[in-house]
């Protein structure tokens, strides 16, 4: 069995939700929030990130309309993407996260896990759904 290392990212105006996957590709866990401030910085925590955890794929959520069109916050993340691959040389591959940010909040509440205040949390365990699906498309093809 190969060895899976994968990053997902929920890409934000404010935040991008981090989430990385056992070595087995079985299990999306939540690892951070990082708050955006500027590209430079972004870049540098998202590559600290990387190296440490060995990554080779990036998996990052797209956020279509739901009528499935392609709208503004999507290019945005689609730019992002584009940018983070020329910089990093890094494979990435996107995922349909239209209610994602729905979902995580409900998952958040039902584990009690849940405060108005902590919005990287919901960012985060949005990361985590991305990478999840992601696992479990790609098991299922093998």
């Amino acid at each position: 069995m190969d060895r899976v290392a994968a990053l997902g990212l929920d890409v934000g105006r404010r935040r991008i939700g981090v989430a990385g996957c056992d070595g087995t590709g079985l299990i999306a866990t939540g690892i951070t929030t990082i708050q955006r401030q500027n590209w430079t910085e972004d870049v540098r925590q998202l590559k600290e990130i990387i190296d440490r955890r060995q990554v080779e794929t990036l998996i990052i959520g797209l956020p279509y309309n739901l009528d499935g069109t392609v709208g503004t916050q999507a290019k945005h993340t689609q730019k992002f993407a584009e940018r983070l691959f020329r910089v990093l040389e890094l494979p990435f591959e996107y995922v349909d996260e239209r209610l994602t940010s729905v979902e995580a909040t409900a998952q958040l509440k039902s584990q009690k896990n849940y405060s108005t205040y902590d919005k990287g949390a919901v960012d985060r365990q949005a990361a985590t759904i991305i990478l999840q699906q992601w696992l479990d498309t790609r098991r299922s093809k093998n």
